[in-house]
């Protein structure tokens, strides 16, 4: 069965984290699957100078800290900068690279020297062979906790297309799976087909933004799942992965 991490785009404000924090670790619990709660402290890569970036890294892992400790969830967001891992490291329990940064040395070597799970994703600019660079950096720290996630390639000008041929390629590096189907899609009516395809062929974690209120959402809102939408979803695609499962061994 697959793990998934879920969570809003970005911390929003501390109670809409614990909320959401809360639905999904319900959720997850009636259907017997593994969560880590993903909220970003920062979106630093955001397109436009003016969006909402979120609470910065002090708040952020504060919040992160007290629903790690409260709530007995795992947690993890993303860093930016070489100098965010360590604190990153004593909060989060998987640290994620941000798929245009996938290549950034200093930030791979910072991240792994924390030891803790670091979620590298694949940049939609690289071909899933070139990971291996970047699954090294990170090993060369003496830390082989490593995943890797696919969130698809750049067809033509601001889209992304997933090549599922990229799942075989990407196993060969002997690391967990995540299919990010949020940022795939690039829309929300397009996140189950490509979560099934995901799920049928195998995968280790399922990646997905999930919001009370996407059209309200300051952050990936037309990428996010309705969280009261999210049991069915997860239902669905968790008798899809019986096929998964199947075609792993």
């Amino acid at each position: 069965m697959f793990e998934l991490i879920a969570g809003p785009c970005v911390i929003e404000s501390e109670q809409q984290a614990f909320e959401i924090a809360r639905s999904l670790q319900k959720i997850c619990s009636e259907l017997n699957i593994s969560l880590i709660f993903k909220a970003s402290f920062d979106k630093a890569n955001r397109t436009e100078l003016n969006s909402f970036r979120g609470p910065g890294l002090k708040e952020g892992l504060n919040i992160l800290k007290a629903i790690k400790t409260e709530l007995g969830l795992r947690v993890t967001s993303d860093i930016h900068e070489p100098w965010q891992a360590e604190p990153a490291g004593e909060v989060l329990d998987m640290i994620q690279i941000p798929a245009l940064l996938c290549r950034q040395t200093d930030l791979l070597l910072a991240a792994g020297k924390t030891q803790r799970i670091i979620n590298i994703k694949k940049g939609q600019f690289i071909n899933p062979a070139s990971m291996a660079h970047a699954v090294q950096k990170v090993y060369s720290t003496g830390n082989h906790q490593i995943w890797i996630t696919e969130r698809g390639t750049c067809f033509g000008y601001d889209d992304l297309v997933v090549d599922f041929r990229s799942f075989d390629i990407l196993r060969e590096l002997d690391c967990p799976i995540v299919f990010d189907a949020s940022h795939s899609a690039k829309s929300r009516k397009h996140i189950e087909t490509l979560a099934t395809a995901a799920v049928s062929i195998g995968i280790d974690a399922l990646f997905l933004e999930v919001h009370p209120n996407p059209e309200q959402a300051l952050s990936d809102g037309k990428t996010s799942v309705y969280l009261a939408e999210l049991p069915g979803l997860l239902e669905r695609l968790m008798r899809r992965s019986i096929i998964g499962e199947i075609r792993s061994k």
